[in-house]
């Protein structure tokens, strides 16, 4: 199996969730996602939980020192030592930067950045459909979800020029089934 340490990406609505379950049990390899380490290190009061509290209580987003700090921390703990797939970071060219150097200081080399593309209308679909499912009312809003898109392809999206100069990225059609998705995810790792 090539290389485990993986950065999972895509617009929102992707399945970026759904596929990383099943992704992490593949390489078996944690799942370290941004909101996770967030609510983690705010459960634990820690000082970058207690840090990133005070942005988000004030309605803030938090910067990308805390963001960085929260993952080179996790990135750094012995159960990475295998492999890694990342969820949620980097969402931004100077995060990618930043995730560079945390990867070199760390002698880890990012092998895949798994980018599960799919089409802004489907995207749309998609998240009315989880805002009827799962009750989320960020999804229910066009003004919300087209906000979301934009900031996607403003600050999201450019991470992807950003890595493939290191042909590292690997383009997903993430149209199908689940299944057929991840058969397709699959194969960047047989």
């Amino acid at each position: 199996m090539s290389g485990k340490n993986v950065v999972l990406f895509g617009p929102p609505g992707a399945g970026k969730g759904t596929q990383a379950v099943k992704l992490k049990d593949l390489l078996s390899v944690p799942h370290v996602s941004t909101g996770d380490m967030f609510r983690e290190n705010i459960k634990n009061n820690t000082e970058l939980g207690r840090t990133a509290k005070e942005y988000s209580n004030s309605g803030r987003l938090v910067p990308d020192e805390v963001t960085i700090a929260m993952v080179k921390d996790r990135l750094g703990r012995d159960d990475m030592k295998g492999g890694f797939l990342l969820d949620g970071f980097p969402r931004s060219v100077p995060q990618a930067e930043a995730l560079d150097k945390i990867l070199a200081e760390l002698g880890i080399k990012l092998n895949h950045v798994v980018n599960i593309a799919v089409a802004d209308d489907e995207v749309k679909a998609r998240l009315a459909k989880r805002a009827e499912i799962e009750g989320r009312a960020d999804d229910a809003d066009p003004k919300v979800i087209e906000n979301r898109l934009n900031t996607y392809k403003n600050q999201s999206e450019p991470c992807l020029s950003y890595y493939r100069p290191q042909n590292i990225v690997r383009d997903i059609d993430g149209i199908g089934s689940i299944d057929e998705i991840f058969g397709r995810i699959q194969k960047v790792f047989a």
